[in-house]
């Protein structure tokens, strides 16, 4: 007998030689389901790292907020979702006269937390805004504001008013300004109606949604032409030369 045919008879055959068949018994099942497993396990991960992504950039980047209310028509209505820049003012930037911000109200605007506001700056630290001249127009350091932006058949304000903004704070108000309740609700609370500038959470720079009213929110260009404000005058500052009137019934936040 040829013993030594006889062991290579024995010998397993290698794995491209060996019958289709035999090798689909051992050799493809199990590779199968290690590649579903990596499959899924690549996913999972892909998915858990997206949403943090997420939830960094919504923490610390940009955030989207709904509109609440017309307070700000008909540049923002109600349901509108705007992506706030909350990087805006971290690196040594301010809030700008024009800026759309939201902020939070928390001892300005509202006596409870967890109430944020959306509306535009008028006025900066040491700023002069007053309420009307002859063309019923604001001024903000002397300087008339023209203001295409606020609502159809408004007034830029039915409550006359004379304000020396405080360092550190600003004077805001709705683009809707007979629906809207801002710094001129709020002349007799402390600050004078004036917002901290350590309580804005950011600038709102886009309406994101609905799609058809998807717009990016510049500054408007006569804002530029404002001249620094002058010394301050005499008496305390951030209060009104003229008080404001009761509120409107109605008006919105």
């Amino acid at each position: 007998m040829d013993s030594e045919a006889v062991a290579t008879e024995r010998d397993p055959l290698p794995a491209d030689e060996a019958d289709p068949q035999e090798r689909s018994r051992f050799a493809v099942r199990w590779p199968r389901a290690a590649g579903w497993w990596d499959e899924w396990r690549r996913t999972v991960l892909l998915a858990v790292g997206c949403t943090a992504a997420l939830l960094l950039v919504s923490n610390f980047v940009v955030e989207p907020f709904e509109v609440p209310s017309g307070s700000m028509e008909s540049t923002l209505r109600v349901g509108d979702r705007v992506l706030v820049d909350k990087l805006a003012y971290r690196f040594g930037g301010t809030p700008r006269r024009g800026d759309v911000i939201v902020f939070d109200g928390k001892d300005s605007f509202s006596t409870s937390g967890g109430t944020d506001y959306v509306k535009r700056v008028i006025g900066v630290g040491g700023d002069r805004v007053t309420c009307c001249d002859k063309q019923g127009r604001l001024m903000v350091n002397g300087h008339p504001i023209d203001e295409p932006y606020v609502h159809p058949g408004d007034q830029p304000s039915q409550v006359p008013f004379d304000i020396e903004v405080p360092q550190g704070r600003l004077w805001v108000m709705g683009d809707h300004r007979d629906d809207s309740r801002d710094s001129r609700d709020h002349l007799g609370d402390p600050g004078g109606g004036t917002v901290p500038v350590g309580k804005v959470i950011g600038r709102a720079d886009w309406i994101a949604w609905p799609v058809g009213h998807w717009t990016r929110l510049r500054r408007p260009d006569d804002f530029a032409a404002v001249p620094a404000p002058a010394a301050a005058s005499p008496g305390p500052s951030g209060t009104a030369a003229a008080s404001a009137s009761p509120s409107p019934a109605g008006r919105h936040g």
